[in-house]
């Protein structure tokens, strides 16, 4: 898996700095233990989609060096009473046998709507009161066990996930303003060949305006731009070469009829 930094993420200056404290907990419990401060259990990302919370959760891991183990809450959700809750528990189990470790489980909203609602169902909830004795079983967080949430639609979640001491912390991963996209852009763009005429602070303007405003649009339009300048690259070349087979044939048709002269 590539390694992500926080040097992969911008636009999102004010999550990061929240996500960089956590790495901070990973690195160094100690000296929180030694004030009595308790390392959180969980961290849940809101805000739109594609606005690079995964990312940030890649990041959280990949500086703090532990283990990250990836899921969707999709995983979770089965037709059979039982399933989901036994495939939490497994999770929980796999994350205990490393020192330290991250779980960042996806769109958190389709295993944890609020119990009781009119979509309810005994699965659902049954896996989701796993997932809350999972997370009241490490208590004080000993064996260095984050979880980390996603979702774009938090107003559904059951106000028991998000209550302290199980997702401490609500961390908002907002859209990015013009200087944000302009940084996302340069991201990107690193490993692309600009025309210095390219101006990515005009291009980020312009990408607000147009309505493409989040990390994963910026990254799609870096990556459709770079194929399009590469099949008319191509289509460029193919021409050039049409054009010299031309110019090659004609200057042997001309050699021929003067030779036959």
């Amino acid at each position: 898996m590539q390694r992500i930094s926080f040097d992969d993420v911008a636009g999102i200056d004010v999550a990061r700095k929240e996500l960089e404290e956590v790495v901070d907990f990973l690195r160094h419990p100690a000296r929180y233990q030694a004030i009595g401060a308790k390392v959180p259990k969980g961290v849940l990302l809101c805000g739109p989609s594609g606005t690079g919370k995964t990312l940030l959760a890649r990041a959280v891991a990949s500086e703090a060096g532990v283990a990250f183990l990836f899921c969707s809450a999709s995983d979770f959700v089965e037709m059979l009473v039982g399933r989901g809750a036994a495939r939490v528990r497994d999770l929980f189990t796999q994350a205990s046998q490393y020192p330290q470790c991250i779980i960042f489980i996806d769109e958190i909203d389709a295993l944890a709507k609020a119990r009781g609602g009119f979509n309810s169902n005994d699965e659902r909830e049954q896996t989701l009161n796993q997932l809350l004795t999972e997370m009241d079983g490490f208590e004080g967080n000993a064996n260095g066990v984050i979880v980390i949430a996603a979702t774009n639609r938090p107003e559904v979640l059951d106000p028991a996930l998000c209550r302290p001491g199980r997702f401490d912390r609500h961390v908002y991963v907002g859209l990015p303003d013009t200087k944000g996209r302009e940084e996302i852009l340069e991201v990107h763009c690193r490993n692309v060949r600009l025309d210095s005429e390219v101006d990515l602070s005009v291009v980020a303007e312009e990408c607000g305006q147009l309505g493409q405003r989040s990390g994963a649009q910026l990254a799609s339009l870096v990556n459709e731009a770079a194929l399009l300048a590469h099949a008319h690259f191509e289509l460029a070349m193919n021409r050039a070469f049409e054009s010299q087979t031309r110019s090659i044939a004609g200057s042997s048709f001309e050699f021929t009829m003067e030779g036959d002269s």
